[in-house]
């Protein structure tokens, strides 16, 4: 390779697809690349080598990894993949022979090790160049905290433990400093993620750590106190249903954490969950939901399901028709059951045609939307506090609430926001409701440009 100018550094493009837990990974290798003095690329052509950092889970996110592998070399020609996909490295490479390195998720060690291989790092780093809280891909308003890696669940239509591994939790101090660094920076909501934070501390025995020079459990709920003293918001995503979630409850009734639940329940039947290996007291789910209603009323909670899996009867999805109706979830994702490679769910019985699952999911999106439809029209004429995101060409303010979301909830479009930006707070009345959305207008002393 040609000796490359000191002033302009080696570029490095970067691709990141998957889920935020995957974004926080690319988080991460952006900023030591920073920290080493690379610049990073915005094209193709501009870069000297592309990292892709790629997603597995199912068939179509393993396509769209494959096709932006095959873009980067065409376009490119030096690329390294990393991230869920790159778990099976033999795949990559018996498509793709001629990338430079192959590595899984989490593994930044090796990515840098790779870049250094092939585009050696400029003489002398920059790292005053790098912020406290790293380079970040998300608005400047809201950051992903990621606080564990792997899971110890081995769900049977999953095989992210294989790529990720088994549960890892993040030191507690180390996640205090980083939320820390990322409010110091002006994020105004900290959402917390991994691939089971319910189960977060569970590997290294709930150890006691520090933060501040005070000791800090390595536990959930320790861990939601702390941060809700930050005075953001903090919202909970990928909380498996243990007994002690029930604690983070009376944290969200007293505003410490936002009241809002983010858990996985996947399905109604107890012999499609049973086959899934999830837990099967559905029954057990719902008298809970009840009582977190009971403690925190203004509580949104999000799920997802997936319908079609291997077995599934007419009487099953009636089950978690039912189910639905009963739980009245406020936010709901479904998914057709995709057979991934590797997944003991393959091997079960009772394949379900194509046609079934569509059908299935279509009525279960038709019964929900009327569910979310309902619960939304139930907050007309309330006054709530909520986040600006973008502003609309007609000056519309593009905004969520505390039971919203990025990019997956729905939205509060502001109508007399023109004056409001990126980041700002606004109080509002909601006026009108949707089928996903509200509709709102800011009420007099509204919080108004953020500082």
């Amino acid at each position: 390779m040609n000796q490359l100018s000191t002033a302009i550094p080696p570029r490095v493009g970067f691709i990141s697809l998957g889920c935020p837990k995957a974004l926080s990974d690319s988080e991460r290798i952006l900023t030591q690349l920073r920290a080493e003095g690379y610049g990073v690329s915005p094209s193709y052509a501009d870069a000297d080598l592309v990292v892709v950092n790629t997603c597995g889970f199912i068939d179509a996110a393993v396509t769209e990894s494959l096709d932006a592998i095959g873009e980067a070399l065409a376009e490119n020609g030096r690329v390294i993949v990393t991230g869920c996909l790159g778990a099976d490295a033999d795949r990559i490479r018996e498509r793709f022979p001629q990338v430079l390195a192959v590595s899984g998720p989490h593994a930044y060690e090796q990515v840098m090790t790779a870049v250094h291989a092939h585009l050696p790092a400029p003489h002398a780093p920059f790292e005053s160049l790098v912020p406290p809280q790293g380079v970040r891909l998300t608005p400047r308003h809201f950051a992903y905290l990621k606080i564990s890696e792997g899971c110890n669940h081995h769900c049977s239509f999953c095989i992210i433990p294989r790529f990720r591994g088994d549960l890892v939790s993040r030191p507690v101090g180390e996640v205090m400093q980083e939320a820390e660094n990322l409010v110091a920076a002006g994020v105004k909501e900290l959402l917390v993620i991994s691939q089971d934070s319910g189960a977060y501390g569970v590997d290294v025995k709930y150890r006691t750590g520090f933060w501040g020079g005070k000791p800090l459990r390595t536990h959930i709920q320790g861990l939601a106190e702390a941060l809700g003293s930050l005075g953001v918001w903090v919202r909970m995503h990928y909380v498996y249903p243990y007994p002690h979630v029930d604690d983070l409850i009376p944290l969200m009734a007293d505003g410490r954490i936002l009241p809002y639940l983010d858990i996985p329940l996947q399905h109604g039947s107890p012999r499609v969950l049973k086959a899934m290996r999830r837990p099967a007291a559905a029954e057990r789910v719902l008298e809970r939901i009840r009582q977190w209603r009971e403690v925190c009323p203004d509580i949104t909670l999000r799920s997802t399901f997936i319908v079609g899996f291997p077995g599934e009867t007419d009487e099953d999805f009636e089950t978690l028709l039912d189910f639905i109706r009963e739980a009245r979830l406020d936010r709901v994702g479904c998914f057709t059951y995709s057979p991934v490679d590797g997944a003991p769910a393959n091997d079960l019985p009772g394949t379900v045609p194509e046609a079934v699952k569509e059908a299935r999911m279509a009525r279960f999106m038709e019964v929900q939307a009327g569910i979310s439809e309902t619960r939304l029209a139930e907050k007309v004429g309330r006054r709530m506090r909520v986040l600006v995101d973008d502003l609309d060409e007609d000056g519309t303010a593009i905004a969520r609430s505390s039971a919203d979301a990025p990019e997956i909830d729905g939205l509060v479009f502001v109508e007399d926001g023109e004056a409001l930006r990126p980041g700002d707070w606004a109080d509002v009345e909601i006026i009108d409701a949707s089928e996903h959305d509200l509709f709102a207008r800011q009420t007099e002393g509204s919080a108004g440009p953020a500082n």
